[in-house]
């Protein structure tokens, strides 16, 4: 069996799987396997897989699930000890999966090993963007406010964790879930907590910017209300689990959460909604303020600038250079 296997959720990403693919080939570690989902594509996607004679790729299709289920379908096939995610439009460092590796077997008590990300754009290009999270002392209020695993290619996981959280809901009898299918967003930061309120493994990250994450800018902030009402959901979901812990830390949760949208909505040069996610931050919690001033003032400054004339245009100018967003 391989040591690792890396698991790639793909969909219609005909354009970006061949440098994927490529780079996850590249990787300096030797014993691994990659397990691709052809999560329903209707483009070239499958038949790129299938045209590589590599015999450490595996190519797996299915209807679409969205990407939970691409990535439950994959872990399900996975035979290695250790599993990566990689999503099929972003690239890994050649270093990267052997540096997880070797974190792992050295912190057996770790159950996602991550890292930092450079941002890059639809042609690859670096934006001068960083996710440089905190790599120790990550608790569960720390991943429910700030969530340093940042992006679902940066960690690796151990298959000994996944078969702690691992479990089958009504009407499912054919196969485990990890990562809960009915999201369509917030599924990550569900697995994390879920993972931090229910079992004693820890979650811990290694040194450097070894995921580049592509971002797609535009229509950014039609989409911010979509995702509150999936953080909602996870909230309202997993609360039961402890209801002093989110009594506790939901309010602060939730202002980090509305800063995080406001500067999608920055991003996409919608002052509107920018300010009123920035307005309803505040009133959350002045938590972000008194611990992140720089950042949550420059989001502030940045969605009052938005009613300038030219703003806009400005505005993701601007955001390209300080402000991070995840893909549209």
């Amino acid at each position: 069996m391989p040591k690792a296997s890396i698991v790639v959720p793909a969909y219609n990403v005909a354009e970006t799987l061949p440098e994927t693919l490529s780079s996850l080939l590249a990787q300096t570690a030797q014993d691994f396997e990659i397990v691709v989902v052809d999560d329903g594509s209707t483009d070239a996607t499958a038949e790129i897989v299938q045209r590589l004679s590599d015999p450490r790729i595996r190519l797996i299709s299915q209807e679409n699930r969205g990407l939970a289920g691409a990535r439950n379908t994959g872990i399900a096939a996975a035979r290695g000890a250790y599993i990566g995610l990689c999503d099929g439009d972003d690239l890994w460092r050649p270093g990267k999966l052997a540096a997880h590796i070797a974190h792992l077997d050295a912190r057996p008590e770790v159950g996602i090993s991550y890292s930092g990300s450079e941002f890059i754009d639809a042609a690859s290009r670096p934006l001068g963007v960083f996710q440089r999270p905190r790599l120790r002392g990550v608790d569960a209020a720390h991943l429910f406010r700030r969530n340093p695993i940042g992006n679902g290619s940066a960690p690796v996981l151990r298959r000994a964790m996944l078969d702690r959280v691992a479990y089958r809901p009504a009407g499912e009898t054919q196969r485990d879930w990890w990562f809960d299918e009915t999201f369509r967003q917030s599924e990550d930061i569900e697995m994390w907590l879920r993972l931090a309120l229910t079992t004693d493994w820890e979650v811990e990250g290694i040194p450097g910017a070894l995921t580049l994450y592509r971002v797609n800018g535009g229509g950014l902030s039609a989409n911010t209300g979509r995702q509150l009402a999936a953080w909602e959901r996870m909230v309202e979901k997993l609360a039961p689990l402890n209801p002093a812990f989110f009594a506790a830390h939901a309010p602060a949760a939730r202002a980090y959460q509305l800063r995080y949208l406001a500067r999608r909505a920055v991003s996409d040069g919608d002052g509107p909604r920018a300010r009123d996610l920035v307005l309803r931050a505040l009133a959350c919690s002045r938590r972000p303020l008194a611990e992140e001033p720089a950042k949550t003032l420059t989001t502030c400054a940045a969605a009052a600038a938005l009613t300038l004339p030219g703003a806009a245009r400005l505005g993701r100018i601007a955001t390209q250079r300080r402000l991070s967003y995840p893909k549209g």
